[in-house]
């Protein structure tokens, strides 16, 4: 095996002093690797800009961009000692985990929750039977049974075949067929297989022509197109649960949104059909949106946290106008948090009002993409913001209130993002910066949205950033990466209902699996009382009917 390379890490006033050293006098030793390093890096980089399938991505990699935008690895690959970790305010109090030994790493019995339990009584004892090793005392059932796991494999999707024995009269001819098991009916693919298609294509982003290989490998035919008919028929069943979800998101105390690219070719189709050749429709074509997006909405309401997708032309802003619209009279303007984008902010109308947050960490990465040429100046920045987010993990670790938390954040972050703020407008007064640079491009982004990104320290209840809408949207990302597009828009519109659904339980520690097939199995209870089955509470819903049983 060919050992790899070392690493040399050089910046850019290195290099500028070994050239310097070279014109005066040969090369030591350090300062040819250094040279050579770098020959070998420019090739390497020509080869690879030379390759059809060579991304940017790739490159960014290569040229050693880091995989994470912690503060300690960012300084670290900028050559910057990295910070020490703070210590918790006066009067705050340690987390939990700092004080916890670090453990083996291996899941215990209680992390299995969607095994099925098996009782296995003794064998030759029970309770109150005498011992058989003293002969004297009597034996009693101890509180913890033993505990062994089993881990198998199975196929995402199994089929049974059931050979009923068939009768026939010979005199008359009358056929007589044995009775088929309870729960065998007449449909082929029971409840289970479109939950698990739906969870295995929008939840896991498995295309279905890869399951469709998967299965006939195991001997199971489940041909794609099968596939789609199952989850279509059976969004229909369950939609009035997503058309619920909405109406609840849209109560919402803070609604989180962003965007992100995605293909539907029925509307590219569309878009790229000859035009008409009379010049007011070739004007009005010309003006219309070609984007295509998928929305993701995240609503917060009384702990429950509720995420909705969107995908068509409209942008998130446009989207997050039309669940508003469902928003009862009467209650407090919501918190809005996203990033400072003009088309995530939605047009509302007169009498609806929402508070609007912008994200600090899109503002902190602008310092982030530009710390390989300001290490110091940005260094400054990302250690001030990250005591910021550090005091805000403490107010959570504490269980604060809302106003708790606001007076928290007033008294410990406050100064620290007003003299933040003080030495962001020092750079360009005193000229140290050059507006139009990287750093000064960071700094003005944060000053123009100053008032937004610190709306923490005014509003109770307002979040840091909208990093939980950014997870949310790797749903529809990894969508995006496995099956490339949607087909038409009703397809887009099916995807869009399961994903919400399997993310809201996912979000609320519910089992997507289970949950869907609960939808299909009570979809005439559904249908009739949609917000008893959201995922928080269908299992009390389940309980109350009698027909509760543990999700396997």
């Amino acid at each position: 095996m060919k050992p790899g390379r070392e690493v040399i890490e050089v910046n850019l006033e290195e290099w500028q002093a070994l050239l310097e050293r070279a014109r005066q006098e040969p090369l030591d030793e350090e300062g040819y690797e250094k040279l050579q390093a770098a020959l070998r890096a420019f090739r390497h980089l020509t080869e690879l800009i030379g390759e059809k399938d060579t991304t940017i991505s790739r490159l960014r990699a290569v040229l050693g961009k880091p995989s994470t935008e912690k503060t300690s690895k960012v300084l670290e690959q900028a050559g910057l000692e990295p910070p020490a970790k703070s210590h918790p305010p006066p009067g705050g109090k340690a987390s939990p985990s700092a004080k916890a030994k670090p453990g083996h790493g291996r899941n215990g019995a209680a992390a299995y929750q969607g095994a099925e339990r098996i009782k296995i009584p003794h064998a030759s004892l029970k309770p109150g039977d005498h011992c058989p090793e003293c002969l004297k005392g009597k034996v009693y059932a101890r509180k913890d049974p033993a505990l062994r796991i089993r881990v198998v494999g199975q196929a995402p999707l199994a089929a049974r075949v059931y050979e009923l024995e068939s009768l026939r009269c010979n005199l008359c001819g009358e056929v007589f067929e044995a009775t088929a098991p309870e729960g065998v009916g007449d449909k082929k693919y029971d409840e289970s297989a479109a939950a698990m298609i739906g969870l295995l294509k929008y939840g896991s982003g498995v295309p279905f022509y890869r399951l469709a290989g998967l299965e006939a490998s195991l001997g199971i035919p489940l041909p794609a197109s099968t596939q789609w008919e199952i989850v279509a028929e059976r969004a229909e069943l369950i939609r009035p649960a997503f058309n619920e979800l909405i109406c609840q998101a849209a109560q919402g105390e803070v609604l989180y949104n962003d965007d992100t690219a995605m293909k539907v070719l029925a509307l590219a189709l569309a878009r790229a059909s000859p035009a008409s050749t009379e010049g007011e429709e070739e004007s009005a074509n010309s003006r219309e949106r070609t984007g295509m997006f998928t929305s993701g909405i995240v609503s917060t309401r009384q702990g429950q946290r509720m995420a909705l997708f969107f995908t068509g032309r409209r942008h998130a802003g446009e989207n997050l106008a039309q669940v508003l619209a469902q928003r009862a009279a009467g209650l407090a303007p919501p918190i809005q948090m996203c990033d400072a984008l003009s088309r995530n902010f939605p047009k509302l109308p007169k009498p609806l009002e929402i508070m609007v947050g912008n994200c600090n960490a899109h503002a902190r990465r602008r310092f982030v993409d530009v710390i390989p040429s300001f290490p110091e100046k940005c260094r400054y920045v990302l250690e001030n913001l990250g005591k910021v987010y550090g005091y805000d993990a403490q107010a959570e670790e504490q269980g604060l209130s809302p106003e708790e938390r606001l007076r928290f954040h007033q008294a410990y972050s406050g100064p620290i993002m007003n003299e933040l703020h003080a030495w962001l407008r020092a750079q360009f007064e005193k000229k140290e910066v050059e507006p139009n640079s990287g750093m000064g491009t960071a700094i003005n982004y944060a000053l123009r949205h100053w008032d937004r990104l610190t709306l923490f320290l005014r509003q109770p209840g307002a979040p840091l950033d909208s990093n939980i809408v950014e997870r949310a949207l790797k749903r529809a990302i990894l969508h995006r990466k496995n099956s490339l597009f949607y087909k038409t828009e009703n397809g887009a519109e099916v995807g869009d209902l399961f994903m919400s659904l399997i993310h809201t339980c996912e979000l609320n520690g519910a089992n997507p699996f289970d949950y869907l097939t609960e939808l299909q199995k009570h979809a005439t209870e559904l249908a009739q009382n949609p917000a008893a089955w959201m995922p928080w509470n269908y299992r009390e819903t389940l309980q109350h009917a009698g027909t509760s049983k543990p999700p396997a």
